[in-house]
């Protein structure tokens, strides 16, 4: 995979940067750690700046999250909730209400989640799909995800040509980093769950 990337780089310079991070948003397993500060390493003896390795990849970036926007637009919260009120959120022990409460959540507190999650790895590409089954305005979804990505495509690719010919040292440090979030995620969200199915008011029991 690394040489892959490596390759197509080199070969097709700003369309290849712009196709592989386009890809690497809607397919997270593909490593931007590896791509952007191979991108700023290409900047020490290419033709490639460092303000067109951003750019590109910033393009790519918001063409992988809109794509994945249009998938959560197209799967809304009616059908959600419909799913809800059918045999998987019985099996589920999903309410058409819990999907109601998590939708009017993401309204209020989204616009600031879809900007933070853009330091994530992984989450900062699934994240587009819930903005769009809440319908997040295009124009707010756009800035957010443009703010958060330009830092985190700028960081990256300058510490790539900072360090040159060791650039792979970020991949490295960014894959540790991954890992640790993920860790963090997973303990968050399985508490998150807990806490909720704990305080959700029960409903009334059935008698036979």
């Amino acid at each position: 995979m690394r040489e892959l990337i490596m390759t197509l780089m080199e070969q097709y310079g700003y369309p290849g940067i712009f196709l592989l991070i386009a890809v690497e948003n809607i397919f997270p397993p593909i490593p931007s750690e590896i791509i952007l500060p191979f991108g700023g390493f290409l900047t020490t003896y290419t033709r490639l700046t460092l303000f067109g390795v951003i750019f590109y990849s910033t393009l790519g970036s918001l063409a992988g999250a809109l794509i994945l926007y249009g998938a959560g637009y197209l799967l809304n919260r009616e059908r959600l909730m419909r799913l809800a009120a059918g045999p998987i959120g019985r099996v589920l022990c999903l309410k058409p209400e819990d999907v109601e409460k998590a939708d009017k959540w993401f309204l209020t507190k989204g616009m600031k989640t879809v900007f933070f999650c853009r330091f994530i790895p992984i989450v900062r590409s699934l994240i587009s799909i819930p903005a769009g089954m809440s319908r997040m305005p295009m124009g707010r979804f756009l800035a957010y995800t443009t703010v958060g990505t330009v830092l985190w495509n700028t960081a990256l690719v300058s510490l790539g040509a900072v360090l040159g010919e060791s650039w792979g040292r970020i991949s490295y440090l960014v894959g540790e980093y991954s890992h640790i979030m993920l860790i963090v995620l997973s303990i968050s969200a399985v508490s998150g769950v807990i806490w909720f199915y704990r305080t959700r008011p029960r409903g009334r029991h059935r008698s036979f």
